[in-house]
Order: C-alpha cells, then structure tokens, then sequence
C-alpha cells in the first residue's frame, strides 16, 4: 500500500507534467513564431491555442500550491535556492499573455507584440530549464534549510538544460502546428520540426550523459547492477520513439510527431524520477522527510481526489471541443 507523501508526490509529478506538456506546446509556438512567414500563419498559429492556452498555467498553479502544501520543508528549501529563475519565469508568463491578447486589439503595435510574445516565450522556456537543471544537480542544504548563495542555479549544467528545454518545447510547438493546421503554415511546421527534433534529442542526449556525472549517488543508480534494470528502458524506449517522431516527419504523418514528442518527454520525466527517488529535494531532503503530516495529507487528499477529476474532465472537454485542424478564417475574439 502506498504512503501519503509517496501518492502525494505522484499527484505533484502528475500535476507536473501535464503542465509541461500543455504549456510547453503553446509556449513552443511562441519560440517558433519569428520563422512563421506571414501574418496570416502567425494568426492561425495563434487560433490554435487560443481556446485552451489560458488553462495550461493551471497545472503550474497546482504543482507550486501542492508542493507547499503537502511538503513545506522543500517548498521552504527550492524556493530560496531559485528565486531568481521563478521570478524571471513568472513575468515571463505574465508579459506574453499580455502580448496574446494585445496582439489582437492593438493592430498599429503588432509587430511589437509579436516580438513580446516572442521573447516572453523564450525566457519562460529558458527559466523553467534553468530551474530544472538547477534542481537535479543538488541544493545545498543545512539542516531544514538553504545553506547556498544567490548565484548558486547559475551553472553550466543548468543552462544546457534551458538550452535543452528551449528546443523540446519548440519541437512540442512546431508538432502541434503540423496536427492542428493545413497547407502553407503545416509545411512550415514540418519545416521547423525536422531540425528541432535533432537539436532535441541532441541535448537531450547531451544532459543524460552529463547528469550521471554531477554525483557519485547519480552514476551508482545508472551504471551499477540491478538498477542499471529500471534505467536502461527509458533510453531504449527513447530510441524507438526517436525513429516513430522521423517517420512521422518524413511520410508527414500529422498526428504521430506529436504524440511521439509527448512520449519522449514522459520518458525523460521517468528517468528524471529514476534519478532522484526517494528524493524531493535531491540527495538533501527525501519525500518522507518533507511531507506535511499524515492528518493532513488525508484531508488535502479528499479535496484532490474530487478536484483533479473536475480539472481534467473540463480539460479533456475543451480539447475534444476544439479537436480537429484550425479553420484558417476562424478569428479570436
């Protein structure tokens, strides 16, 4: 039987990485909007995800509120350690959804706002990389608090893992439009995706290589006997779905590029818990240790277990809703 800081912590990861996901795909469209060619793509672009782009940060809003709530001593812990990238990322988000909805109303600026949903895009994708790179090489902690400098999230490791992140959200962005659009803006998408899909699984290799290396802890748990077991089916299934996501690009199978990128970031997303299980906060703090107590686990959990449906049941149905390819005429208002 499961414990309440183990389901607590699959429901944080789950939270997790459906925002990665949804966000990651409209936050991808703002990466690859200065290669989109015309106005008129750049707007379907838009129409795309803009009946459900508003909804995606909801799963951010619950992963940061749950992991206060059911472990406040890593809540007190990762914050401190990451200010900087959080507060960066969080205007980020702010300033491009102005620029989503001023691009609309402000036609004499459009330009600009282009440039600003650009450039907010960026330096939301980038931060949450930093931000993640930051967290798999280790926080320095002293008892049941941040014992590091300000400066301690800006390493190399953690800005190839922006650098990577910036390029799977582009892909997750470019495979989108190739499943939602038709003819000019889809062949630029399959365009767009050819290239970012190698840069993806190019730095995605690069930071799987490097991660073993950032502790002796990390190297025993890849490259040591029996848990070279539960580790050597994430790069393997990695592969397999590498060679589906060119398939899919080269015949332009519209719907299966995107699907396969969705599976290649569930697979980095295991491996990642791989890595630092039993861990919240790695090799500081484990999830036992950071958890909320059981009374009130259990009362949060009631309150989840009948708020998650409600969230994906109106999730599901605005995606079924506006299933199918964008209709290049239809307008957002």
């Amino acid at each position: 039987m499961f414990e309440l800081p183990t389901i607590w912590a699959g429901l944080l990861a789950l939270a997790i990485f459906i925002y990665v996901i949804l966000d990651g795909f409209d936050l991808g469209i703002g990466l690859v909007f200065p290669f989109l060619e015309t106005d008129k793509c750049r707007d379907v672009a838009m129409n795309s995800v803009a009946p459900v782009w508003d909804g995606n940060e909801t799963w951010l809003v619950l992963g940061g509120g749950g992991l206060l709530a059911a472990f406040p001593l890593a809540y007190a812990i990762v914050l401190p350690a990451l200010y900087a990238p959080f507060i960066v990322m969080i205007l980020a988000l702010v300033f491009r959804g102005v620029a989503f909805e001023y691009r609309w109303r402000d036609k004499a600026h459009e330009k600009t706002w282009d440039r600003s949903f650009f450039f907010g895009s960026l330096l939301a994708t980038f931060s949450q990389g930093i931000v993640l790179g930051a967290f798999v090489q280790g926080i320095d902690v002293e008892g049941r608090a941040y014992a590091g400098g300000w400066w301690d999230w800006f390493t190399p490791f953690s800005l190839m893992c922006g650098v990577a992140l910036t390029a799977g959200y582009a892909l997750l962005g470019t495979t989108w439009l190739v499943m939602k659009t038709e003819g000019i803006l889809r062949d630029r998408a399959y365009a767009i995706a050819k290239p970012m899909a190698i840069a993806t699984l190019a730095f995605m290799g690069i930071v799987s290589l490097w991660t073993p290396f950032l502790s002796p802890e990390i190297a025993e748990r890849w490259f040591t006997f029996p848990q070279l077991l539960f580790v050597l089916p994430v790069p393997t299934l990695v592969f397999i779905l590498a060679v589906v996501l060119g398939w899919g690009i080269i015949k332009r199978k519209d719907n299966v590029p995107f699907l396969a990128t969705i599976g290649i970031f569930l697979l980095c997303f295991a491996g990642l818990g791989i890595g630092i299980s039993p861990y919240i906060v790695p090799r500081a703090v484990t999830i036992a240790e950071a958890a909320a107590p059981d009374k009130s686990l259990m009362f949060m959990l009631v309150g989840a277990l009948i708020l998650l449906p409600m969230i994906l049941a109106y999730t599901a149905y605005a995606y079924w809703v506006f299933r199918g390819k964008v209709d290049p005429e239809a307008g957002y208002h």
